[in-house]
Formats: structure tokens, sequence, C-alpha cells
């Protein structure tokens, strides 16, 4: 047992380990780094024993890649594991393919099934098989279950160690069976109470058992009203689900109504995260697999295609410009301001676009309320184009002593604006209704389309007020 000095230094070395921007700290990393080096597992473990697994995770990413297997052997069972899921995926794969098949059936073993899971799911199905082979037979046949279920589904989220007691017992008696049993899990929330056959009857939250009378029977005792999950139910209907009941955890059942795991919020924070950052990058036309880790080939193929169809739209743009090059050529104002009306218009539209993603994602747009969004952001769209264009038009209008140039801008702005705004969600919604994912695929169309409408309608009304030809 640590005295209060061991404790102490045990204290500073975690403080140490982040810097003031709470940062992974260098000289912490370098420490570390020297241990491998040297091949002194006692130092290694000394300073990573104190760690939690989050920053674990953080220790393997900062050091270089040639070393971090390394020091999960030098570890041994220091090295927690749960680490693994804290990093990116391509650092985790590297990592297990890396560390010799002993040293993985070894760190899994200690995992709850959750987190094995997430580390055995990217990995082939002959890596999968052979570690899993190497697992005793009760964990085994849990986790491939598990693997068995659809990818990103809430079979693949939860855990299956779980506390299950039949109807009958009394709140005395599963008190005693807690006390008595070694193999529970890590953290639960709850006692679930199935019938012979598994299927779930109800829940009771610890806090209630423990102020529970003794001889009180756990179905007199239980919620029959909680929410549940099905094992094949998305991972972001499950984040909904305990978002709009506001749940710490939920039972896992099958279609039978069996129950076979539970879900707690840890995950489906991670979850919410995921899609958020998934969200992001689509907008951006960025892979959701793309990891600030990943190689520089990686990340150029797998921007390229997006780049590639960009580049297409903007010869389609520019082949309107190509429409009125007669006219571009007699009056120079055309040429300077029309960028303008086509970026105006793509801003606005990508902050429509941005909203009605994000209510598509979380299900919040849908047919029932799509008209009243559409003419809603219509008439933020006039409202804008009408501020924007008068605006522009006085602007226009001084800097080139015109008032005729500053009266075609201004109708141009408002007409851009507001197809941006009809872009913005019109896109969106048809891409929905068609399968395909609007947060990838939205951004590009939408600049499309605020580009050409932006273009043909400053310069068709240029073309036919000025009456150039």
């Amino acid at each position: 047992m640590l005295d209060i000095d061991d404790q102490t230094k045990s204290a500073e070395r975690i403080l140490a380990f982040r810097d003031e921007q709470g940062d992974v700290a260098q000289d912490f990393v370098q420490a570390v780094a020297d241990a491998i080096d040297a091949g002194d597992a006692d130092r290694a473990q000394e300073l990573v024993r104190p760690l939690h697994e989050a920053d674990q995770g953080a220790l393997i990413e900062a050091l270089p890649a040639d070393v971090r297997a390394r020091l999960i052997e030098l570890l041994g069972d220091v090295f927690d594991f749960a680490a693994l899921t804290e990093v990116d995926d391509s650092v985790r794969e590297e990592l297990l393919e890396e560390l010799p098949t002993e040293t993985v059936i070894e760190g899994v073993k200690d995992l709850e099934s959750d987190d094995a899971v997430y580390i055995l799911e990217d990995l082939d199905k002959e890596d999968q098989d052979e570690i899993l082979e190497g697992l005793p037979a009760t964990e085994r046949i849990a986790l491939q279950k598990s693997l068995d279920y659809p990818e990103d589904s809430a079979g693949r989220l939860m855990q299956t160690e779980l506390v299950a007691v039949p109807p009958f017992w009394t709140a005395g008696q599963t008190l005693d069976h807690l006390h008595a049993t070694e193999d529970l899990p890590d953290s639960f929330f709850e006692i679930f109470v199935v019938d012979p056959g598994h299927r779930l009857l109800g829940q009771i939250f610890l806090d209630k058992l423990v102020r529970s009378p003794r001889i009180a029977r756990v179905d007199t005792l239980m919620n029959t009203e909680r929410r549940r999950v099905h094992a094949t139910d998305d991972q972001e209907q499950v984040a909904r689900v305990f978002e709009r009941y506001n749940l710490v955890s939920a039972p896992v059942v099958d279609e039978a109504e069996r129950l076979v795991g539970v879900i707690t919020i840890d995950d489906v924070v991670d979850v919410i995260q995921e899609e958020a950052d998934e969200d992001v990058k689509a907008l951006g036309g960025v892979s959701s697999e793309e990891e600030l880790s990943d190689r520089v080939a990686t990340i150029a193929r797998s921007r390229f295609v997006w780049l590639f169809v960009n580049l297409i739209t903007a010869f389609i743009a520019s082949a309107v410009l190509g429409l009125f090059e007669g006219q571009l050529q007699k009056m120079v104002a055309l040429a300077v301001l029309a960028p303008i009306v086509a970026s105006q218009g793509g801003n606005a539209a990508t902050q429509t676009m941005t909203v009605a993603v994000r209510a598509l994602a979380v299900r919040e747009l849908g047919a029932g309320n799509a008209l009243r969004v559409t003419l809603r952001e219509s008439f933020v769209g006039l409202i804008n184009g009408i501020g924007f264009g008068l605006l522009t038009g006085l602007v226009a209008s001084i800097w080139f002593h015109d008032w005729n140039i500053g009266l075609v801008i201004c109708i141009a702005m408002l007409v851009n604006l507001v197809a941006g705004a009809l872009g913005g969600i019109l896109i969106p919604l048809t891409l929905e209704k068609f399968g395909a994912d609007p947060a990838v695929s939205s951004g590009v169309f939408v600049t499309t389309v605020t580009d050409v409408v932006g273009f043909f309608a400053f310069l068709g009304i240029a073309t036919l007020w000025f009456g150039l030809s």
C-alpha cells in the first residue's frame, strides 16, 4: 500500500502528464521514450501506472509510431487495453498488427465486452478468429454474437455483462447475490428482472433496491415502463432515445424480447461525438474515416473524389460565364462584380444547408414540416436578398458612378439569395429521399446552383438592361 509521500508523488506524475494548455507534456513523453529505448520496464511502468486509460491512449498517440508497440510490451499488466479504444483507428490497427497475438488475447480477456468488440470489429475476419480462439468459451461466444450484429448497431455498442434476477426473488436475496458474486460488471446502475426464458420484465435501479425492505419481491419493485432498445437498432437512433428520455443506461433486447445486453451513457457519448465528427467532415467533403494520424497518401486519395466533383461543377459555372464573354469584354464592371453575387449566394446557401443537414440528421426535418421549413427559408432568403441587394447596389453605384449597374446587381443579389435558400433546403431533402447522405453530397451541388444562378442572373439581367450583344 502506498504511503502519503508515494501518493503525493503519484499525483504529481499524473498532473505532469498534461501541460498548462491541457496537451500531453513533451517532457513526459520524452521520459517514457527514454525508458523504452533503455528497455527499462520498471521506469515505464512507474510513469504510466497512475494514468487513466484515456491518458494512456493520448500517450500512445504522442509517441513515435515505431515505439508504441514496444511500450505496451514493456508495461505488461500495467497497460490497460481499454486505452486502445481511445486512439485513432489507424493507430489501433497498426498496433494490433505489430503486437503478438498472445499479448492481444490477454489484453482482450480483461476488457468489458463492449470495449472488446470495439477493438475487434475493425480487424480482418482471419485476425478476429485467431484472437477469439484464444479466449475462454463463454467470452468467445458472447463476443462472436455481438460481432454478428450489423455495424453501428446497438448490438455492437452494448456490453453483455449485466445482473439479471428472477421476479420471485426478494430485495434481500438480490443484495446477497451481489455480495457473493465475484464476476460482476465493473460498474452498473440497475438490476434487470427476467422470466425463465430470459425475456425482460423490468428493471430496478440500485438506489431503490438498497432502500427497499429485504422481504419485498423484486417484481413489486421493478419498473416495467423503462425504455429499451433492440439489438439491431442503429446507434444514432439509440443516441436519440438516450437524449430524449434522459437515460443513463438502457437494456438491449433481441427480436424475441430476450435480454442480451445493456448500453450505458459513456458509450452513447462516444456515439454522439462520432456522429458529429462524421457530419462535420462530410460537410467539408472529407471522409468520415480520415484521422489526424493517417498517412499523406491515404488522406490525398480520400479527398480526391470530391475535389474532382467540385472541379467539374466549377467548369459548369465557368461555362455560364463563357456564354456572356462578349458582354464581359464590353463592360469591365460585370467581371468585377459577378463573383460577389455568386459568393454571397453561396454563403447564404451554406447557412441554410447546414441547418437542413443537421435537422435531417436528428430527425427534426421530414415530410410533415418540409413545406413549412422551405417557405420559412425562402422568406429569410428574400429578406436578406432585399437588404444585401440594396447595400451592394449602393456600393456598386458609387464605385462605378452608374446607378444602372447598382440596380442590376441589386436584382441579381435578390434572385441568388432566394435561390441559395431554396437550394440549401431542397437539395438535402432530395438527396435524403433518394437514399444519399445529404451531409456528404449537398455542399458541391448547392455551390453549383448558387454559382450558376448568380452568374446567369447578374449577367443575364445586365444584358437585358444595357442591351449588350
